[in-house]
Parts: structure tokens; sequence; C-alpha cells
């Protein structure tokens, strides 16, 4: 049986093609929002997402919708009201969201906490860091 180094298999960097598809502006601030606030409704996005405007929150849930990573439903009720949810795809990156937030809150305290001392993910979260299914 013979092995190939992993560069030999490696068409593309999967740490640049997962920047690719969660490195745009906001991307990762709805999926946090989804994920850890269970946010699924456009206006609760608008209202915590800092910065985010409208027509750029919009283009950013078509995309995340076209990658995979949630899905659209529309409910036919007067007024209109669209979900949007997590698909199997996208919740495997609350890994990668845990982990960010577990070094930021490790080794940026002072920057991260009100008080700026150090606390670990678990004391915040009162759960464990996530881990890739």
């Amino acid at each position: 049986m013979t092995t190939q180094n992993p560069p030999e298999l490696i068409k593309n960097c999967p740490i640049d093609n997962t920047f690719k598809i969660i490195g745009k502006k906001f991307t990762v601030h709805i999926i946090r929002n989804m994920a850890m606030m269970g946010q699924t409704r456009f206006n609760q996005m608008i209202d915590s997402i800092e910065n985010v405007n409208p027509k750029t929150l919009s283009a950013r849930l078509k995309e995340m919708e076209k990658d995979g990573l949630i899905t659209r439903k529309v409910y036919d009720e007067a007024p209109i009201r669209v979900e949007y949810n997590l698909t199997k795809k996208g919740k495997d990156l609350q890994g990668i969201l845990d982990q960010m937030a577990a070094f930021s809150m490790k080794h940026y305290s002072k920057t991260v906490f009100k008080d700026g001392k150090q606390h670990s993910y678990k004391q915040v979260f009162k759960k464990p860091v996530a881990l890739l299914n």
C-alpha cells in the first residue's frame, strides 16, 4: 500500500478555501447569531450585527444559501414570514467559531472582557467548545 503526502493530495489549500466561504464581511457574524443566539429572522440579525446594512445582509444570506450553509423558508402568512436556518454544513462551522472565541478569550482577555481578566469558554458560555463532527 502506498501513501501520499498531504501536499500531493491537495489541489487547493483547505484553510484558504474555508476563508473564501466564511471570510466575507459579516458572514461569520451571521453564523454566530444563528448558532449561538438562535436568530432565524432578517430583522433580528439587522438589529444585532453592528454596522451591517440591509443590502449587505441580504447578499450574504443569499451567498450562504447558495453555498449550502443555510436554508431559507418562506411562510405563506400575512405578512410573509421568512426564516433562515443553519444546515448540517453550517452547523459544522460552530467548532471553528468556538475555537476563535476561545483563542481570544485566552490570549486577548483585556480586549474581550470588561474586567480584563481571562475567562474560559466554558465559564462564559456554560458549555464546552464545540468540535467538528
